[in-house]
């Protein structure tokens, strides 16, 4: 069974709008349905992954340190646009409906009431954008992907801080401190990881006899 391997070539129209996972996972040739089962694989492969990182944290409150920004930047940028944002709307639903994916172990509609939720619905807005500059070929190179990576972190931040300050009555300047401010240093080496992943991929993948 043949499979095509996309070429790695954004100045073509066939070349844009492809990601990692597209060379990474190619799609069979002439098997329109397994090209669907393949973006439903890698949805629900995507919102795997991003609860498993969450189940890597340190509980502080009122916001703990959690992997899940960490998951949400690597599964937007591999996934794209559309895949990225439906992998994260999976997430939510399924933590939503009981199943103890969130951070911590928690589960439940209430979480995404609750002080964290304003982060959750940014990792839905955050794997979307990343997607698209992944599309755009910015994780092509390390600053494009910082340069990704960073917005899709200032989009959770956006909509957790405020969200978080409304939800427990901090001020400004507390919500910010204790929903931003403390994890900067945290952040910054996941973006680091996060970025690096990007770039060396794609010259994995460069190098790989199929691509040549």
């Amino acid at each position: 069974m043949t499979i095509a391997i996309p070429r790695l070539d954004r100045s073509t129209p066939a070349g844009r709008g492809l990601t990692i996972a597209d060379f990474l996972v190619p799609i069979r040739v002439g098997e329109r349905l397994s090209s669907r089962v393949r973006h439903i694989v890698l949805i629900v492969v995507g919102a795997l992954f991003v609860a498993a990182c969450a189940q890597v944290y340190i509980p502080i409150q009122p916001v703990p340190f959690t992997g899940q920004t960490f998951g949400v930047l690597l599964v937007g940028g591999a996934l794209g646009f559309r895949r990225g944002g439906a992998a994260m709307l999976l997430y939510l639903a399924v933590g939503a409906l009981g199943v103890p994916v969130f951070a911590q172990g928690a589960a439940g509609i209430a979480v995404l009431g609750g002080v964290t939720g304003g982060y959750l619905i940014g990792f839905v807005v955050a794997a979307a954008v990343v997607g698209r500059l992944a599309e755009l070929g910015w994780d092509r190179r390390l600053g494009g992907a910082l340069g990704a990576v960073a917005i899709g972190t200032l989009i959770v931040y956006a909509i957790g801080v405020p969200w978080l300050k409304f939800a427990t009555g901090l001020s400004w300047s507390d919500a910010i401190a204790n929903g931003m401010i403390v994890f900067l240093i945290w952040d910054a080496a996941k973006l680091a990881v996060a970025a690096a992943i990007f770039p060396t991929a794609w010259w994995l993948v460069s190098r790989r006899p199929d691509d040549r």
